[in-house]
């Protein structure tokens, strides 16, 4: 897997750059905005991400980690293939993806091209609290307990919203701390079993 390139642009279009490596011309897809910060001629470092098919194999690049590392999560949404990834990466920041997933943003995901409002909506639903990484207006999250996630997930597939399943495990850990307990010390099953009673309806 080709994961970092550093080499010398020798061309550059909206969509694609050619990066001369030790005399190997690679055509790298970029975003728009990528492209703006490049200059012919001068040396570029990408972290990129090879996407194999049949018939083609084409390097993604990016100028950061964390750009690339949402491009390869967003793809993990069932029905979005890398170029529609490429068009959220070109649209939304990794900060502005999480703000908007965490907020339930329908509107601001579906303003992306090739997503539509059933696209916004399974993408929340799946990213929801997978996100947490990006951004540092959502660095709080960054700590959220494993169980936390898990109950979360017991929860959206018993057909919680994530709304619901997230103000269900609220109301859980508040009645925990209120009982003089620590929610991180309970069993998953008896936090499932509470949050059922509670519900986030």
């Amino acid at each position: 897997m080709i994961s970092l390139l550093n080499g010398v642009v020798r061309s550059i279009a909206s969509d694609r750059a050619v990066v001369d490596v030790g005399g190997v011309g690679l055509a790298v897809t970029i975003t728009p905005a990528t492209s703006a910060l490049l200059n012919i001629g001068a040396p570029a470092q990408f972290y990129t991400s090879l996407v194999v098919r049949e018939d083609s194999l084409t390097l993604f690049g990016f100028l950061d980690d964390e750009a690339r590392s949402l491009f390869e999560l967003v793809q993990t949404v069932s029905g979005i293939g890398p170029k529609v990834a490429m068009s959220i990466a070109a649209a939304l920041t990794p900060n502005q993806l999480a703000l908007a997933v965490a907020q339930e943003d329908i509107s601001a995901i579906e303003k992306v091209p090739g997503i539509g409002r059933k696209g916004a909506q399974r993408l929340i639903l799946e990213l929801k609290g997978k996100l947490s990484d990006f951004g540092t207006s959502h660095k709080s999250a960054h700590h959220q307990p494993v169980w936390r996630e898990q109950l979360a997930s017991a929860l959206m597939s018993l057909g919680f919203t994530a709304k619901e399943s997230d103000n269900a495990i609220t109301n859980v850990v508040n009645q925990i701390s209120e009982e003089g307990g620590d929610a991180n010390s309970v069993e998953l099953a008896e936090l499932l079993k509470r949050a059922l009673q509670k519900g986030g309806r």
